[in-house]
This record gives C-alpha cells, structure tokens and sequence, in this order.
C-alpha cells in the first residue's frame, strides 16, 4: 500500500481546500485536509505561506503520516444557525 501512495504522489497537482481568516492584524490559513495551517500579512500571503507549508509536508513527512492524513472524501458546506 505505501509503495502504491510513494508512486501515486510523485510530482502530481492535487487540490485542497485553504480556510482563510483575519486573526489580528494579519490572517491565518488552515487546510483542514491535511491539519495544517500557516499565517501572512495578507490574504495572498498567507495563502502562498500555506501552499509552502503543504509542499515541505508532502517533501519530509514519512509515507505513513501523509496515508493517514489525506482524506477520502471531504465536502465543504455553508450552514444556517439559529442564534440566540
């Protein structure tokens, strides 16, 4: 199974989902794929800081870490909820 994954992530696009978010005087990203999150002064900061971080994950993290993090199915949805 691993041998099938290392093949399966050489040198390929894949697509995850950034969460983007004011925090302070800056903004905090987070893919919630792969529990990884970064930070920058502005949106496209912080947004390149997380593609870079996703990229170093996938570059030293052993086989067996990115098998258990990476999803099988992931929806992204709005909600309505009654406040108050």
């Amino acid at each position: 199974m691993l041998k099938n994954l290392q093949i399966g992530l050489m040198k390929q696009i894949r697509q995850f989902t950034a969460i983007i978010e004011r925090e302070g005087d800056g903004y905090v990203s987070l893919c919630p794929e792969l529990d990884i999150a970064s930070q920058g002064r502005t949106v496209e900061e912080s947004r390149e800081n997380l593609i870079e971080a996703l990229e170093l994950f996938f570059e030293t993290a052993d086989l067996s870490e990115i098998e258990s993090r990476l999803p099988g199915e992931v929806f992204v949805t709005r909600l309505e909820v009654m406040v108050g």
